[in-house]
């Protein structure tokens, strides 16, 4: 695979995330899915749909990357589609990462965390927002925070890598944790390039996320990484290795930390694996409690592409990990109609798609 220069790189990245669909023309009948399982439309014209929270009252909050807005997304009269779209913030620094937590709505900036206070008392006329934690670099570069509220009552924020490969000092290259006012930073997960995914296993609550490899090691190096951080201070090996034990070119030499652990579970390369979710809901077959969704953005520097789906993950009996397609089509004969992005459960156990491509939103149901 040719190396091309950083201002291609750039304008590749913008052909492929240009829509150019409206919500009627979406073929969502291309949408593979297992038997019993159905695709659905549940908001569209969410411009730049990414990371998406829900509350107890069953509002989705949904942020974006490239144009700097908010939203809530309501089903008013409960049929299972969104029919109330509202903005609820403009003008912000790629609010790609949104958290709720006790009325309150939580969205990371490249630089900050914002916080608006009751935020469900009057969608059409929010508070102003306070800045709970200020401070994080500004970097364009995996410069998009992903955001959630662990078990522990912390809000945990990933900090990508300002590069494709390169060895910087804390707080890049890590998973960073803190109190939900936005005291305490510290890192927790550290050596990953960039997480726009993670969750915590039901059963143990240990984190696990996603991790986005390297670019310009060839079609099928290195893959991306699914990995399990049930302590904090671990190393997830970027620079120095990727994948399970693929030796970076440049950094590889040098000594390795002595907390460094592997994936568990390599995944596609060039996939973009980005959100991720343990499934706890009742709808879907049992077998498929307490696995794991996983959105694949898509490849974009791939001479053949990939991605462009949602797999599955499922833990086997054996103690390994199985990886396989559970949903795909938003990519017809190498031409790419939508990008999935995030993932959410709703109350009745559908599952939620976010498509940044399509600006859409999509609702999975099973029912045998």
């Amino acid at each position: 695979m040719k190396k091309i220069p950083i201002a291609l790189y750039c304008a590749i990245w913008l052909a492929l995330i240009t829509p150019d669909l409206i919500a009627d023309e979406l073929p969502l009948d291309s949408i593979q899915l297992p038997p019993g399982f159905k695709i659905s439309l549940y908001a569209a014209n969410v411009e730049n749909a990414r990371s998406l929270a829900l509350s107890p009252d069953g509002t989705l909050f949904v942020g974006t990357r490239r144009v700097g807005n908010v939203y809530a997304v309501v089903d008013t009269d409960n049929d299972k589609k969104a029919d109330s779209q509202i903005k609820l913030a403009t003008g912000l620094s790629m609010p790609n990462g949104v958290t709720f937590y006790k009325g309150d709505l939580y969205i990371a900036e490249t630089h900050q965390v914002l916080k608006f206070s009751n935020i469900l008392k009057d969608l059409g006329h929010v508070p102003q927002p306070i800045v709970i934690h200020k401070g994080f670099p500004r970097n364009n570069w995996h410069g998009w925070r992903y955001m959630r509220l662990g078990p522990d009552k912390k809000l945990y924020i990933a900090i990508g890598a300002p590069c494709n490969v390169c060895v910087k000092t804390i707080p890049f290259a890590t998973i960073m944790r803190m109190n939900i006012d936005g005291t305490g930073l510290e890192p927790y997960a550290l050596g990953v390039r960039n997480s726009v995914g993670f969750d915590w296993h039901p059963q143990t609550r240990e984190l696990w996320f996603t991790d986005n490899g390297r670019d310009w090691q060839g079609d099928d190096l290195p893959p991306d990484e699914l990995n399990n951080a049930p302590r904090k201070g671990l190393h997830f090996g970027f620079p120095f290795r990727h994948g399970t034990q693929i030796v970076d070119p440049k950094f590889g030499h040098r000594p390795l930390p002595g907390n460094m652990i592997p994936p568990e579970r390599e995944l596609g390369p060039h996939v973009a694996s980005l959100g991720m979710r343990f499934y706890t809901g009742k709808m879907f077959p049992a077998q498929y409690r307490n696995q794991i969704f996983i959105a694949e953005h898509g490849s974009w520097n791939r001479s053949e592409k990939i991605g462009y789906r949602i797999s599955l993950v499922r833990f086997l009996p054996s103690g390994k990990l199985s990886y396989e397609v559970f949903a795909q089509g938003w990519l017809q004969d190498g031409e790419v109609w939508g990008r999935p992005v995030d993932l959410e459960i709703m109350a009745d156990g559908s599952l939620l798609v976010s498509d940044d491509n399509a600006n859409a939103i999509y609702r999975i149901t099973y029912n045998q």
